[in-house]
């Protein structure tokens, strides 16, 4: 591994390559997100003038700045933290996609406040897969009542599902739940929902998550190194 941004992202678009030949999957179909949560506008720009478009970021307030320094950068956005009531406006202002919905107030809320001029918001139900009581999401019951509210709303476009399941170094144990989150997905589509996008795998688990199906991982250590504690 070097230990650049620009050589780190290389390394990380080679395993994906590499893992989209080895599972047989289309080429280019898996996008990176680059995890740039708590990181400094200058890494996020050395990234972007490495080529990579899509940046994900968890907390309001360390990416509006961010989305201000760069906005002359040709960086497409994504919220990939949870939601709080009183960031919608300015998530559903500044993001092209959010990662984490699970209730129907808050896309409510979001489809309101996206601004007419801009294009419907790109939205990813969050699936609890394993069920842990400490992690935000869906239950499998609950997303396709939630499914149905936002397909429902003009300003959201509906795009598929996020999960973050159960943190495991077994790849068989990654890959089965992978695998239940691309189910559910499938359920979904058989329903009569146009879905095309699977948003998960992160550092230690995307070829796993490419394995099962993925067609975005959400990458920030491997590419911007150990992270910054916040207090």
């Amino acid at each position: 591994m070097t230990n650049t941004i620009k050589g780190r992202l290389e390394d990380i678009r080679e395993r994906i390559i590499q893992a989209e030949q080895h599972y047989r999957r289309t080429p280019g179909s898996v996008t990176l997100i680059a995890i740039s949560k708590t990181r400094p506008a200058t890494d996020v720009a050395q990234a972007a003038q490495a080529k990579q478009q899509h940046f994900g970021e968890n907390y309001l307030q360390d990416a509006l700045p961010k989305v201000t320094a760069l906005a002359n950068m040709n960086i497409c956005w994504h919220f990939t933290g949870p939601v709080q009531s009183n960031k919608t406006t300015q998530i559903a202002q500044h993001f092209s996609w959010v990662h984490t919905i699970d209730r129907i107030k808050t896309a409510q809320r979001l489809n309101k406040q996206r601004p007419p001029q801009l294009p419907p918001l790109n939205i990813c139900l969050q699936y609890n897969v394993s069920g842990e009581s400490s992690k935000s999401g869906c239950s499998l019951s609950q997303l396709e009542t939630l499914a149905a509210a936002i397909n429902a709303m003009p300003n959201l476009k509906l795009r598929g599902l996020m999960a973050l399941p159960a943190q495991s170094s077994d790849e068989a144990q990654q890959r089965s739940a992978f695998a239940a989150v691309a189910a559910a997905q499938q359920q979904l589509i058989n329903s009569g929902y146009a879905l095309d996008t699977l948003s998960m795998g992160m550092s230690a688990d995307f070829e796993a998550a490419i394995a099962a199906g993925s067609t975005m991982v959400r990458v920030g250590t491997a590419i911007f190194g150990t992270r910054a504690i916040r207090n």
